[in-house]
């Protein structure tokens, strides 16, 4: 393990105890884990205490486990400029729960946590003007989620009859569509074993 992050570990134990569930170096980045009750705390100790400095937000984003009951799993990547180090915080939230905005911490949260809500409708509490941000106004569903279906509910075109931009029901339905979860590699043969190939192929 990288020394300074070793360090670091040991720093975060003594001083965001009380705010975090547990932490692990994970491919060579320390990962900590808190709640919805102490998101904003652990974020504004790890902005501003001497010992961490991370001021800068890298991004925001989610995973969907719909098997879960708390479904989401949203995580926080933080950047040290003055340590030279990264961070990643990570929670866990129920569909219905509402998480604490760190925008007055990180104003660029803004736009990231537009984002989260806009793909997996992860709500944010306090958050200064939480609309979607990607899709097209009166979009319905969350793309992200694994239950939101590849075709989508709805496809675009340009009606030349009213001049205009409609939506339509999709016309191919997520039934319908054919996957074998095969990676474009596997049944694909590039080459004959030794003991397949011809005899004039040998000499």
């Amino acid at each position: 393990m990288n020394k300074k992050i070793g360090e670091l570990e040991s720093v975060i134990e003594s001083k965001l105890s009380e705010f975090i569930s547990g932490h692990q170096v994970v491919k060579g980045e320390l990962t900590i884990k808190t709640s919805l009750e102490y998101i904003v705390k652990a974020v504004e100790c790890l902005a501003t205490d001497v010992d961490f400095q991370f001021s800068t937000l890298i991004d925001i984003t989610a995973i969907d486990y719909p098997e879960r009951t708390e479904r989401f799993l949203v995580v926080y990547h933080f950047l040290s400029m003055s340590q030279n180090q990264r961070i990643r915080v990570q929670l866990s939230a129920a569909e219905d729960d509402s998480i604490p905005s760190i925008v007055a911490i990180h104003p660029s949260a803004n736009w990231f946590e537009r984002e989260v809500f806009d793909m997996y409708g992860i709500l944010f509490s306090n958050h200064p003007d939480l609309r979607r941000l990607l899709t097209d106004y009166g979009f319905s569903g969350y793309p992200l989620r694994k239950d939101f279906p590849t075709t989508g509910y709805v496809e675009v075109r340009y009606d030349e009859v009213n001049k205009k931009v409609v939506y339509e029901p999709t016309k191919l339905t997520q039934e319908f569509r054919q996957f074998d979860f095969l990676s474009p590699w596997e049944g694909a043969h590039f080459a004959k074993k030794e003991t397949e190939l011809d005899e004039d192929e040998r000499t």
